[in-house]
């Protein structure tokens, strides 16, 4: 059995089977863990939605940004009322079983066996391993309950930026989700600079990338992450990032997790949206 790990989605199906048949991904014997970002921007969101959950337990996905800004816009969040790229989700006949599967799919995933851990963007310096699985399942607790809506219409915000675990409701909830969807840089004391998004060397000076805090508390654990196009692959600090910028005409990178070292499979995409815009 293989287990693999994949980049950002969002939306490239043809992509997606490509890098598959690559590595004769084989869903009765295989797993394959998707670092967040199914959806959204891409051409065909509907399709690798309904691919993914039609993997059953062959597959493993943890939510990204754009995954939970799909379920902000389905809810009816009043800023955000029409996505072109989600449209063909919204109004399919599978819409409401495939959207109660996607809330329902967690923040970080980590297999003991495997020594990995799986999140979508990135972890505060001041996180160590049981803190961050503790804050993810605060979290999902929220999004699979039945006030789920009112999260969504008050998840988007950059505050509050530090850490305080005494933080409580909303506040508390939305720095948690921030860190696990949004997060690539921080500032010295720990402080989220979601504001940033470039590459590492165009960032203001003294942010850091978040895995090269030189204080980060879960440094010990191997995490494999995507979100940010505009890193591309790395194998440092005991991260693996994984989003190569599919959607801007990268490639779409797989990650062997029961290999040593952990092998990668890069496959060329054909893009969909500008380079300009890579982020």
């Amino acid at each position: 059995m293989a287990v693999y790990a994949v980049g950002d989605i969002q939306g490239c199906y043809d992509d997606l089977r490509r890098a598959l048949d690559r590595v004769a991904f084989d869903p009765p014997h295989d797993t394959l863990w998707c670092v967040g970002d199914l959806v959204n921007r891409g051409p065909d969101s509907l399709k690798v939605l309904r691919y993914i959950h039609r993997l059953g337990d062959s597959a493993i996905c943890v939510l990204g940004n754009h995954d939970l800004h799909l379920l902000a816009v389905a809810a009816g969040h009043p800023k955000y009322k029409d996505e072109p790229s989600l449209r063909d989700i919204l109004l399919a006949d599978d819409r409401d079983e495939l959207l109660h599967w996607l809330r329902h799919r967690p923040l970080l995933h980590h297999d003991p066996e495997l020594d990995f851990m799986m999140l979508h963007a990135g972890l505060p310096p001041q996180w160590d391993v049981a803190t961050a699985k503790a804050c993810a399942a605060e979290v999902e607790t929220v999004l699979r309950g039945k006030h789920h809506n009112d999260y969504f219409m008050r998840m988007y915000g950059n505050k509050p930026k530090h850490w305080d675990p005494n933080l409580d409701g909303i506040d508390r909830w939305r720095f948690i989700t921030n860190c696990f969807t949004r997060l690539r840089y921080c500032e010295p004391d720990g402080r989220l600079a979601l504001k940033e998004k470039g590459p590492p060397g165009s960032q203001v000076v003294g942010r850091i990338p978040w895995f090269e805090h030189p204080q980060r508390a879960s440094r010990g654990q191997r995490i494999v992450f995507g979100h940010w196009s505009t890193l591309g692959f790395l194998a440092e600090y005991n991260v693996w990032a994984l989003d190569t910028g599919c959607l801007w005409g990268g490639a779409l990178t797989l990650l062997r997790l029961d290999s040593e070292p952990p092998p990668t499979v890069s496959q060329p995409c054909m893009g969909w949206l500008d380079p300009k815009g890579f982020k």
